[in-house]
């Protein structure tokens, strides 16, 4: 993707390649389901991680679970 910028000195447009924007952030699924089973609370894990709650929502649904059903997990096994 080509975007422009305008020079604040000249005026005149510059070709910029890429996006521009943060790289993605990724974090593993067995980190977020570990310290999710030591937290038990979506947003200290979020905040533990540096992502929104709703990163962790996202990672956990692309695994087809959820935050309930990896607190229960570790609850029957401890």
């Amino acid at each position: 993707m080509t975007n422009h910028i305008t020079c604040p000195k000249c005026g005149a447009k510059i070709r910029v390649k890429g996006a521009g924007g943060r790289k993605p952030l990724v974090i593993p699924v067995k980190i977020v389901c570990d310290k999710l089973r030591l937290y038990r609370d979506v947003g200290a894990v979020a905040k533990e991680l540096g992502c929104s709650r709703g990163y962790i929502y996202k990672v956990l649904k692309e695994q087809g679970t959820s935050p309930k059903d990896v607190i229960e997990a570790k609850v029957r096994q401890g």
